[in-house]
């Protein structure tokens, strides 16, 4: 997300970290660029224009003109300016009801909310600690039905069943009815879609709204349709009194215009974003880190959390302590680094949060490729257990075993073979030297797509 945005912001930036100074004539011309940067990222106009006055407004002023590093001043004023429009901070769902308390899910049809409900479930189990009761009141699509039923079985979550011959009020009524009585915290409802808004879409959700009487009513909705996505929004807003929205399918919107314009189109903070389609792939929406990822400064703050979050602590910790003992990196601690790693939502997903990646040239971005992941661990899971934990007895045939076991060829396993090795012979280094000592081994022996 925000990739064309962040590239166009970050080369008007680079140009102005050279400047000593700055005049009314070079920050007319900066804020020239960010705003094509903006149009092009396909954020709505008036958004666009009110932005640009407000850092204009505050650029001319003593702030930067007197400023000693006045290119950093104006990145900053241009970092605050996001964070306003996105909303400050995040606007946590408010839970704060009597049990159950209910999430009511809205949007087009197309827009992912079935996986968001998942997602959604899934996020409060680990993040809040509550239990959830999942529910369609989809009857028009019977597919609908047993997604939910299906994604529900994925995340642990207790789902309730409906019937495509119901009424959607009173499928809701009945699941409310049902989280009473068996404690549950959350009932999170899946209402119908459809390709277009129309009144009687409108007026069913409008009777299951009245119905069960939600603390929180979310609009999913898809960024990749851009500043349209926003004025969806402020169509649904205007039948339904909605607490917040959630964007979907970030990962593959490289513009960023619908979570520049939603929160000022429609005055409705964004709570969440979809970052990809497996269940875990659901981030809280942090205005002040999105902001800081558009101008390429990373969100270190997401990744600490992701990292304390997705690894395994106790495994990590044997880790540690088999490597302080002196006991050999194997095979088997190589595929449990890959898979932690991919709980992280792969190199790309961690790349996306690092100061300074955004400026790394398009070519080597091109080469990491989460892909390789899945074809080395499939390689090491077709080994025998003796293969893994003492790898030098790999030789001709059993490599032609391996590589018919995986799928791959035998120059895929020699090639995993010497990741290996070269990644054993940093962990040894680790021993002695700690981390400084290995990330200086690291230096220029990194495969590409590859995180060593």
């Amino acid at each position: 997300m925000f990739e064309n945005l962040s590239e166009r912001l970050g080369k008007t930036i680079r140009n102005l970290r050279g400047q000593g100074r700055l005049s009314e004539d070079n920050i007319k011309e900066t804020l020239r660029e960010v705003r094509m940067a903006l149009l092009e990222a396909d954020v709505a106009l008036p958004v666009v224009k009110e932005l640009i006055e407000q850092v204009r407004v505050r650029a001319v002023g003593e702030e930067v003109l007197k400023s000693l590093t006045p290119g950093q001043a104006l990145i900053k004023i241009v970092n605050d300016e996001l964070v306003k429009l996105m909303g400050e901070s995040n606007d946590s769902l408010n839970l704060a009801a009597q049990p159950p308390a209910v999430i009511l899910m809205a949007g087009l049809q197309g827009a992912g909310k079935t996986t968001t409900v998942a997602k959604l479930s899934r996020w409060l189990t680990e993040r809040e600690k509550k239990s959830s009761l999942l529910v369609s009141c989809d009857v028009y699509r019977p597919a609908a039905i047993k997604q939910l039923e299906t994604l529900a079985g994925q995340v642990g979550a207790e789902f309730f069943p409906s019937e495509t011959n119901q009424k959607p009020v009173d499928i809701a009524k009945a699941a409310l009815e049902y989280a009473r009585k068996h404690f549950k915290d959350v009932v999170i409802v899946d209402t119908a879609g459809r390709l277009h808004i129309d009144d009687e879409m409108m007026a069913e959700i409008q009777n299951i709204h009245a119905a069960v009487n939600p603390v929180e009513t979310l609009f999913v909705v898809d960024s990749m349709t851009g500043q349209d996505a926003a004025n969806t929004a402020k169509a649904f807003d205007e039948a339904l009194p909605l607490t917040g929205v959630i964007l979907t399918k970030t990962d593959g919107d490289a513009r960023g215009g619908a979570a520049l314009s939603i929160r000022k189109i429609t005055g409705k903070p964004i709570k969440f974003f979809g970052i990809g389609e497996k269940v875990d792939a659901l981030e809280a929406f942090h205005p002040d880190r999105v902001a800081s990822r558009i101008l390429g400064m990373g969100d270190v703050l997401t990744l600490v959390e992701e990292v304390q979050q997705n690894i395994d602590h106790k495994k990590a910790e044997k880790l540690a302590k088999k490597l302080k003992k002196g006991k050999g990196f194997d095979l088997d601690d190589f595929r449990e680094q890959m898979q932690q790693m991919n709980n992280m939502g792969g190199i790309a997903g961690l790349m996306d949060k690092m100061p300074g990646m955004a400026n790394l040239p398009k070519n080597v971005k091109a080469q990491v490729n989460d892909k390789e992941f899945g074809r080395l661990i499939a390689i090491i899971n077709s080994m025998t257990p003796k293969e893994r934990t003492y790898p030098a007895v790999i030789k001709g045939s059993r490599k032609k075993r391996i590589a018919a076991g995986s799928g791959t060829q035998v120059q895929d396993v020699n090639r995993m073979l010497k990741q290996f090795t070269q990644m054993q012979k940093m962990m040894k280094k680790m021993k002695g030297g700690g981390m400084a000592k290995m990330m200086r081994g690291l230096k220029g022996k990194m495969p590409p797509g590859m995180p060593f």
